[in-house]
């Protein structure tokens, strides 16, 4: 195997060429590639080596010795440390240059047919990009120094805890409701996960807000189904934030990455209602929704125009979470129908499909790539698909079912540009891509969404 270049503990001076998919500087020292967080676009830095291999180098920042006209001060106290954001030292234009960039690059990566042609359109922001998270989902630990418990975020690629008590994109009703909850939870000394000793109960406070409505929901994420001094706790919740409607416990016993387990229980009102594009819409705890209402209403918006859709059309609303996007054009179309592997998303969509007197809506628990080759087996022809997939991007099967059976127009929603890219290597056989317009949910991070236009060629 050959020898890396540098090695660890080296220091070297870089020239940052680019940004890189996660918002690290990318500079190059005698050919090989060096990735460096916080270093930007044409700025001179000095970096210390933290990972050497022969194809690639990591490094940290030390000095910028010439820095870039886009380089800010990043104004939350934490940035360095928590791993939420990712772009607070970049000024804001210039984070939409990049998502656009980043969309870019992933495309020359990829290479599907034409792609050089393919429009993309100038990245949609927000006037305020601050405070527009309607989800907080903190983690909890007892902080052995001063022996009191605390919620945050882990440090990038780690499980060290950063106590957080004021994010800086978090919507301020969820911040308030956060910081009273692990207040009371201090109150009463509950005992809280230890993941090393793989003991305690409370593991994860998750607090959402529907914006339109003012509704809060508290979700306690336990390790298993003990809930001390609930009562107490749940009263002093009605007591403090009458805001709070929705209060549930969700069980997760196993020891995962994975947030939620599949045992939901309510202590008072199962969702909360949230508003999009004149639709009333029930949440659910483990219901997906996406975590920008603001951005969100933009998002949707540019799927809908995307899809133009024409009275008498039908629509495959895949991936439908609590019925979002297809609700919103149920009014103009011949018949929806939408899947979600989530039961509880399902029976939202249902329930909002009810409430807003739509018959002609079908919401089926599944995988988009078992229930839409049965619905066209079954001799379902939609003339439009909108997808709206994990970052994971579209199934093979699902694909195939696609490229097999073509509908006249597929609007494509994407929260990942890589494999986004890669899907239209297959897409673009079949389709004519007619344009890609970037929107960002996400402000001060690296993600970024895409609303993909394409025609049946």
């Amino acid at each position: 195997m050959p020898e890396a270049i540098v090695k660890n503990g080296q220091t070297i001076t870089l020239k940052i060429k680019r940004l890189g998919i996660n918002g690290e500087g990318i500079g190059y020292f005698k050919r090989m590639i060096v990735f460096v967080p916080y270093a930007l676009p044409k700025e001179e830095v000095v970096v210390k080596i933290t990972k050497a291999t022969p194809r690639y180098a990591e490094g940290q920042l030390v000095k910028v010795k010439k820095t870039s006209t886009d380089r800010v001060t990043a104004p939350c106290p934490v940035y360095y440390e928590c791993g939420g954001c990712q772009l607070q030292h970049l000024a804001y234009h210039a984070q939409l240059d990049f998502k656009k960039d980043l969309l870019l690059q992933s495309l020359e990566k990829f290479k599907p047919a034409g792609y050089r042609e393919y429009p993309l359109l100038p990245t949609i922001g927000m006037e305020d990009p601050w405070r527009y998270r309607n989800k907080a989902q903190f983690q909890l630990r007892k902080n052995k120094q001063t022996d009191k418990i605390e919620a945050g975020l882990y440090q990038a690629n780690s499980h060290d805890l950063v106590a957080i008590t004021d994010c800086l994109v978090q919507e301020p009703a969820t911040q308030k409701v956060m910081n009273i909850v692990v207040d009371l939870l201090n109150k009463y000394d509950l005992p809280i996960y230890d993941e090393r000793a793989d003991s305690g109960i409370f593991r994860t406070i998750m607090v959402r807000v529907g914006i339109q409505t003012g509704e809060l929901q508290v979700v306690f994420i336990t390790r298993s189904q003990k809930f001390p001094q609930k009562n107490a706790l749940i009263r002093e919740i009605n007591q403090q934030l009458p805001e709070v409607v929705s209060i549930m416990q969700n069980v997760q016993p196993l020891k995962t990455s994975l947030v939620m387990g599949d045992e939901t229980k309510h202590l008072g009102k199962e969702a909360i209602e949230e508003r999009i594009n004149e639709v009333t819409f029930d949440l659910s705890p483990r219901a997906f929704f996406q975590l920008n209402p603001q951005q969100t209403e933009v998002l949707y918006g540019e799927g809908i125009k995307a899809l133009a859709i024409q009275p008498e059309e039908t629509i495959v609303d895949a991936y439908c979470g609590v019925g979002t996007i297809g609700l919103s054009v149920a009014n103009k179309a011949k018949e929806v129908r939408g899947m979600d592997t989530i039961p509880q998303a399902i029976s939202d969509a249902q329930k909002n499909a009810q409430r807003l007197g739509y018959e002609n809506t079908r919401y089926e628990v599944g995988t988009a790539e078992e229930l839409l080759p049965k619905w066209l087996n079954e001799g379902f022809r939609p003339d439009g698909i909108i997808v709206d997939p994990p970052r994971t991007g579209l199934d093979e099967q699902l694909i195939q079912a696609i490229l097999k059976n073509p509908p006249q127009k597929l609007v494509y929603i994407s929260c990942n540009v890589s494999t986004l890219a890669r899907d239209l290597v297959q897409l673009a056989k079949v389709f004519h891509v007619e344009y890609l317009q970037s929107v960002d949910m996400f402000p001060q991070t690296a993600r970024c969404e895409v609303v993909v236009k394409l025609t049946k060629k």
